[in-house]
């Protein structure tokens, strides 16, 4: 019976074998004989399949049968339950495998949950005694539920924005009046005291300088000329005026420290100047993005051990009032949480002065016990990075649900507030299950406010797509900053090779799901915290001519590849900063008196300085980025059109890809060289015998595409130019064909599993996937993916190992024609993938082939003049 498998699964985690099974080492007798007489599937289903007993290695009932070619296989009809079991030969366990094709292996589950019997092919290779499970019942060719099916890649959320990263305090002063926050101090204070009080010294980098919200307002018209559609706003909320002492002191200029999220941080303004700015945006047609913190406060409080080391909850777990211990993380999904005290965390709360206890808003922020108290964070990528303070910063305890809730209540007030989306902080210092429950009920109050389209977008410091990507998959939120793509622009703007990019855009597939995906992603060049573009680009001996073209090379490459580009404020007037980023990287706009603000190199304004105002539009780099911005606004396909790989280079040179739209379907040609002299690139198009005119830079020679739909291009150096096809794609009778590459039919998914499939006839072509449980007939989506390679990673990590799935993608063509594509997998743990083989070093190969023939007397008959 099904309930057999507890047993046999306790014994199996032993290391031993189930049921009466010998762990001895398997006989090699029934081989040296010329293979086994008999197979048998014997385990926890046997019952159900009409014998006698479970785990019964003589039952003939279970038996498979000699196909002739080394592998043994049968169909059995198995109700719904979860089942293991094992390979015997020979009727007995003297030779007998499991898991891995050992026979020493583990048990083999098998989980079906179908109402009703699920016909499952057993199958076991005797070279390799590996088993594979295939649903019997082969799924159907395309119906007219593939119709259904067959969705589009996703732009329902925001994914043609262009946004503007504005800090508030260092843009633009339209209101001395507030630049001291409004904060008295005493009559007889000496500067110094008077800005360890207010956090004014315009000075100072690590203090306020004196911009607000109507500075930003202000000058909307300079900000709407460079093409921008979303101003985005560091933190505005009220903070901790000056933090630190000594020459570690800073004030709260940059909005991180929180004490008042209900309020505009006075040195900025008030709500009514954000509603302001909000109306007044609006009428020009741009947004408003606010950036929101909820993993920490304002740091506020210390503790009565006075340490920092973080404290690990296996050195010492969280404990309820009654001194229990217990796992947060039980609860975090929830809505119940043991009660706490000050006795319950590694280290004991408290406040250094009486008004500490009192300094935050709302007031259910000043509990102590909402807090994590556990010590900094090592940034170490362990638990800490969650529960850890971030540099001493109050860190939230939002696996609670009342901290969570709260948190959720705050935005739901700004979510209402007329502001068009937020930019979330330190997204992946908060854990996951706050995300799944705070992000659709902030978009549900935006949306009753009047704002469905409200977007959020987290920032998860981290280069690789498959962590960043956990976060709109998994956590629900819509998009995540790209520092995947800043990491490999700054590499194409300094040489590097151009496969760095296709290697980026090759792992878009991670954000692939049923609700979002890569084109929502805002990209970047630089920001407030790792410092500008024109500092990483502005390397050693290098002229200001070549910075110029290597600073307006990147911004081209943001502006046309997929994505919703940010610009950091400055960075249109040619700001530089120091090395370091962070307080190096955000200077005054509004005219700087900071020594090593001014003494900053200026991209594009040679003898400039940021000493003085810095709002016109004559500087290169604003005339580039306002023209790219007018050339996407004209092109949509160019925003948020399918990106189509077509060629890079295993070291500076072309890179160059398609961008089409789903709708027009008018192929863009787009190519960029990062290399310092002219290269030439031969590549494929959707189109034969097709003219791509000149579309930009002005002055572009069109091209032509040969009858196999190649072209070749000579791009300039640190250059890009765009192309648009004469003409939409040709209308074509039948979609191609598409089959599964992963997994393929028999196979094993784990973790987050690859789901793919190859279109050998290329093409332009929308896939939509999708999976269900052996035996039931509802699909789920999984996802749809406009570009090759054709695939979207499932999590099946909270699939019970042994669920068979069956999977079908759907291929939609251009013209509307459908193909379908069947696999099936058991959920486990699959074989490492293979590596060596050939022992390549150099992927492609480096230097490439000009041209590969095949020469032969086949020549003359396919239009050679000779064989």
């Amino acid at each position: 019976m099904a309930l057999a498998s507890a047993l046999a699964l306790a014994l199996s985690s032993f290391g031993t074998t189930a049921g009466p099974v010998s762990a001895s080492p398997a006989p090699t007798s029934a081989a040296a004989a010329g293979g086994p007489t008999e197979v048998t599937v014997a385990g926890s289903l046997q019952s159900e399949l009409g014998c006698a007993d479970d785990w019964a290695p003589a039952c003939s009932n279970t038996n498979l049968v000699d196909s002739g070619s080394g592998t043994w296989s049968k169909s059995f009809s198995i109700p719904a339950g979860n089942y293991e079991f094992k390979i015997a030969i020979n009727g007995s366990w003297d030779e007998s495998y499991g898991a891995g094709g050992s026979a020493t292996g583990g048990n083999m589950p098998l989980v079906l949950t179908a109402a009703y019997p699920t016909a499952v092919t057993f199958s076991f290779d005797t070279a390799t005694h590996l088993v594979t499970l295939t649903p019997t019942k082969a799924q159907p060719g395309l119906n007219a539920e593939d119709g259904a099916m067959a969705g589009t890649s996703l732009r329902s959320d925001l994914t043609k924005e262009r946004f503007y990263f504005v800090m508030t305090d260092r843009f633009n002063n339209a209101d001395p009046s507030n630049d001291d926050g409004h904060i008295a101090v005493p009559a007889g204070s000496t500067a110094e005291q008077a800005k360890m009080i207010n956090g004014l010294d315009p000075t100072a980098k690590g203090f306020y300088h004196g911009g607000d919200i109507k500075g930003i307002t202000q000058r909307l018209d300079y900000i709407k000329k460079l093409g921008v559609t979303s101003v985005w706003l560091t933190p505005s909320f009220k903070n901790r005026p000056v933090q630190g002492e000594g020459d570690n002191a800073s004030a709260g200029y940059h909005g991180y420290w929180i004490t008042d999220f209900t309020q505009i941080d006075p040195h900025l303004g008030t709500n009514a100047d954000l509603q302001a700015l909000i109306q007044a945006a609006h009428r020009k047609g741009i947004k408003v993005f606010f950036d929101i913190i909820t993993n920490h406060t304002a740091d506020v409080i210390t503790n009565e051990q006075g340490l920092d080391k973080y404290v690990t909850k296996a050195e010492q777990p969280y404990k309820d009032v009654d001194g229990v211990e217990f796992d947060d993380h039980d609860y975090a999904a929830g809505n119940t949480f043991p009660k706490l005290d000050k006795t319950s965390f590694p280290y004991t709360p408290t406040f250094a002065t009486e008004a500490d206890k009192t300094v935050k808003v709302p007031a259910w922020l000043n509990d102590p016990t909402y807090y994590h108290n556990r010590g900094n964070a090592a940034f170490d990528g362990t638990e800490g990075d969650v529960y850890g303070d971030f540099v001493g910063l109050d860190d939230l305890f939002t696996e609670q649900p009342a901290v969570r809730d709260g948190l959720i209540d705050i935005y739901k007030f700004w979510a209402e507030f007329g502001i068009d989306g937020f930019r979330i902080d330190t997204v992946k210092h908060v854990n996951i299950e706050f995300w799944q429950k705070f992000s659709p009920q902030i978009r549900a109050a935006a949306a009753s406010a009047g704002k469905p389209k409200f977007f959020m977008f987290g920032e998860v410091y981290d280069a690789d797509p498959a962590k960043m990507s956990r976060f709109t998959t998994e956590g629900g939120l819509q998009s995540t900053l790209d520092f995947g793509f800043q990491a490999r622009a700054t590499g194409f703007g300094q040489g590097r090779p151009t496969t760095e990019l296709r290697d980026l855009y090759t792992g878009d597939d991670y954000y692939t799901d049923a609700d979002s995906n890569a084109h929502e992603l805002p990209t970047f060049l630089g920001n407030h915290d790792m410092g500008r573009i024109g500092n990483f680009l502005n390397t050693p001996g290098i002229s200001g001519a070549e910075l110029l073209q290597r600073d307006l090379l990147t911004q081209q490459l943001m502006f046309l590849t997929r994505g919703q580009p940010v610009t950091y404020y400055g960075d249109e007037q040619g700001f530089t900063g120091d090395n370091g980023g962070d307080q190096n990287a955000r200077q005054d706009m509004f005219g700087s008196k900071v020594a090593t603000y001014n003494d900053d190199t200026l991209i594009g304004a040679p003898g400039a300085t940021t000493a003085t105002p810095k709002f016109g539009t004559s500087n290169p780099v604003y005339q580039e980025i306002a023209a790219l911005s007018k050339l996407r606004q004209n092109n949509p396909a160019l925003a948020d059109g399918a990106q189509i790989h077509r060629y890079a280079s295993s070291k500076a040179g072309v890179y160059a890809f398609s961008r089409i739209d789903a709708k027009q379907q008018i192929e863009y040609v787009v190519a960029s060289n990062n290399s310092t002299a002219p290269a030439t690139a031969t590549f494929d198009t959707f189109n034969v015998d097709t003219a791509y005119h000149g579309l930009w830079p002005a002055g572009t020679k069109k091209i032509v595409s040969d009858r196999e739909g190649r072209v070749t291009v000579t791009i300039p150096p640190l250059s890009s130019v765009v192309w648009k096809a004469s003409h939409a794609l040709v209308k074509q009778k039948q979609a191609p064909a598409a089959s599964f590459n992963k997994p393929l039919a028999g196979g094993t998914v784990g973790g987050r599993a690859e789901v793919g499939v190859t279109v050998p006839a290329g093409g332009f072509n929308q896939v939509t996937f999708a999976y269900r449980a052996a035996g039931t007939t509802k699909w789920t989506k999984l996802g749809t993916d406009d570009n090759a390679p054709y695939r979207v990673f499932q999590d099946v990590s909270t699939l019970p190992k042994g669920t068979l799935l069956e999977y079908r993608a759907v291929l939609r063509d251009h013209s509307g024609n459908l193909s379908v594509a069947t696999s099936s997998a058991v959920v486990g743990d699959p074989p490492p993938p293979v590596v060596g083989g050939g022992g390549a070093t150099d992927d492609p190969v480096s230097p490439q082939p000009t041209s590969v023939t095949v020469a032969g007397d086949l020549d003359s008959e396919i239009g050679c003049p000779a064989d």
